[in-house]
């Protein structure tokens, strides 16, 4: 069965359907319902707020995992009808770069190419790039998820990378001196 209708256009009552009979909607979208909660014109804020307390409920994994695949609507849903304050926000956001860091860790993720990191969004309407995958790092990415416990950085003329040749020349020099001591024994 399909939803057919676009689910920015719900109502309160169609949103708690949806979310006690999602399995039955081939088309259903777990990302597409929490962008939903913050582009439905037709809903008030004390709504959104019980409608993402119920979604965030109903996929706990889904919600927890928005960070690291979509940071600002997690954000903007995080922080929904709350004043912030710069301090308050930049302490959210790094909240959100600790948190990333620590799934990206549990989950054994190496590569850093996903979710609204991996997809070029320079802002403008008609730029025919778009929506289009790019590789992380590279001259057309906006954004790049870096942490302070990353290694060695290069930067190359496409932006910031890690740099995996400087980590093996680096093991290859502290293991020199254990070999050259071998050899002159």
């Amino acid at each position: 069965m399909k939803l057919n209708r676009r689910l920015n256009q719900l109502t309160e009552a169609d949103y708690h359907h949806l979310l006690v009979h999602y399995r039955r909607y081939t088309d259903f979208n777990s990302l597409g319902l929490f962008r939903s909660l913050l582009e439905n014109e037709k809903l008030n804020l004390e709504q959104q707020l019980r409608l993402r307390n119920a979604a965030a409920a109903e996929f706990p994994k889904f919600y927890e995992f928005l960070q690291l695949k979509d940071p600002d609507t997690y954000f903007r849903l995080s922080t929904l009808g709350q004043e912030l304050t710069v301090a308050d926000e930049r302490a959210a956001w790094t909240e959100i770069r600790q948190t990333q860091q620590r799934i990206l860790t549990e989950k054994r993720i190496r590569h850093r190419g996903f979710g609204t990191y991996s997809k070029h969004n320079c802002g403008y309407d008609n730029c025919p790039l778009n929506g289009l995958m790019i590789r992380q790092g590279t001259y057309f990415a906006e954004e790049v998820m870096g942490f302070k416990t990353d290694r060695r950085i290069c930067h190359v003329p496409y932006g910031p990378r890690v740099d995996h040749r400087a980590e093996q020349r680096r093991r290859e020099r502290k293991a020199w001196p254990s070999r050259r001591n071998y050899l002159e024994e």
